[in-house]
């Protein structure tokens, strides 16, 4: 009986190994550097008085993320929707600050009710050297939407752009003066995210 056992032992663990051994490995996930890494929101005017409005630059610093470039490729980062920042060199300090509380208050991202923006891929296809194609989940103001955009690497730097829209994510955008100024539905994200 007691070598029927040892028996059973050795092959447990030989199925043990077999099966860790045939397993994939994953991939390792470093942090990204948040601090040398840039997301930049680009907003346009549109309407019959849009010549009156002001297009806006946004900064939105990356709080944490991970990328990892071993199979399979990944990565994922949060943004606090506090911590946008409309830089808008061409306004006065005071415009500046209305767009700025406007933008983090109840009609746009509303931060007291939706603190993060979160993306996470779910996909990550080669389209060349150094050059791919990236489908993920991109949360803001509470909901979730697959997008999809290039990447391309220039030394430890991934740079890519893409088009969001403000309603796909419950944002309704913003309108003045009757709807004659407003914000185009249409936001381009651009990004430079380092290791």
């Amino acid at each position: 009986m007691r070598r029927r056992t040892i028996a059973i032992s050795k092959v447990v663990a030989i199925v043990g190994l077999l099966s860790a051994s045939a397993s994939p490995v994953q991939g390792e996930n470093r942090p990204i550097n948040a601090e040398r890494s840039t997301l930049t929101v680009l907003v346009y005017k549109s309407g019959l008085f849009s010549a009156f409005a002001d297009n806006h630059v946004i900064s939105a610093p990356i709080a944490t993320g991970s990328i990892s470039e071993d199979s399979p490729l990944s990565i994922e980062m949060t943004v606090r929707s506090a911590d946008l920042r409309v830089l808008d060199p061409g306004l006065s300090v005071e415009r500046r600050a209305e767009v700025q509380t406007r933008m983090l208050g109840p009609e746009v991202l509303d931060v007291a009710k939706f603190p993060g923006i979160q993306f996470a891929s779910t996909t990550i296809e080669p389209a060349g050297t150094d050059r791919w194609q990236v489908t993920g989940r991109l949360t803001i103001h509470g909901h979730a939407q697959t997008i999809t955009f290039a990447v391309a690497r220039v030394s430890e730097t991934y740079r890519g752009e893409v088009a969001i829209k403000q309603r796909d994510f419950g944002i309704e955008p913003i309108k003045v003066a009757g709807g004659t100024v407003k914000v185009k539905d249409e936001l381009r994200v651009q990004f430079e995210i380092m290791r």
